[in-house]
């Protein structure tokens, strides 16, 4: 709803659908995307554009809250609350990455300001990480000499230090998940005694 507290009109709500998907697109081909660019792939005006994002700024955070959306439906069906947690997780670095390898060039035009709190943007999804890690634990397959939150750090760091890789060239992308969930499950088992 819009600031006013007056619902949008319905072809209001049409043109920011069809900003947002045009800055997906846009920035995942091109980081340095303008917001001119947006709007000629949107099909709208740089007016129309600018009044709904008053700057790119706004139009990024947009876009990223869009797509971590989508990474949120792709969590829930992964279905991370059945089965063993080690199975779990590996379907949530699956769904994850699915996501992540998409939006590829999102993430470095997010990550590449400094305004956008992209952690913090992922709340929802550590949250749900910290809960599977604590079921793990219970279930004795995760390690327990290590606090939850530096497990939560571990996946969120590894999984975002893979999209770097493929970014810059130095891992490709249909490799990341089977890398991932080798390096995150070797680092969630318990120690060996």
């Amino acid at each position: 709803m819009p600031p006013t507290g007056r619902p949008r009109r319905a072809d209001a709500e049409r043109n920011i659908a069809a900003i947002i998907d045009a800055a997906v697109t846009s920035f995942s081909r091109d980081p340095d995307a303008s917001m001119a660019d947006v709007a000629t792939a949107a099909g709208v005006g740089r007016v129309t554009l600018y009044a709904h994002f008053p700057n790119r700024q706004a139009l990024i955070e947009a876009t990223l809250d869009h797509v971590l959306a989508q990474g949120r439906a792709a969590l829930e069906s992964a279905d991370i609350d059945r089965g063993p947690a080690p199975e779990a997780l590996t379907r949530a670095i699956e769904s994850a990455w699915a996501v992540l390898d998409r939006h590829m060039s999102l993430y470095a035009v997010a990550k590449d300001d400094v305004s956008v709190q992209l952690r913090q943007r992922h709340e929802p999804f550590l949250e749900r990480m910290e809960t599977l890690i604590e079921r793990g634990r219970d279930e004795g397959a995760f390690r327990t000499d290590l606090p939850t939150s530096w497990l939560v750090t571990t996946y969120y760091t590894l999984v975002h230090g893979a999209g770097r890789e493929v970014v810059e060239g130095r891992l490709e992308a249909p490799d990341a998940p089977r890398l991932l969930t080798a390096t995150i499950l070797a680092a969630f088992a318990p120690p060996t005694r």
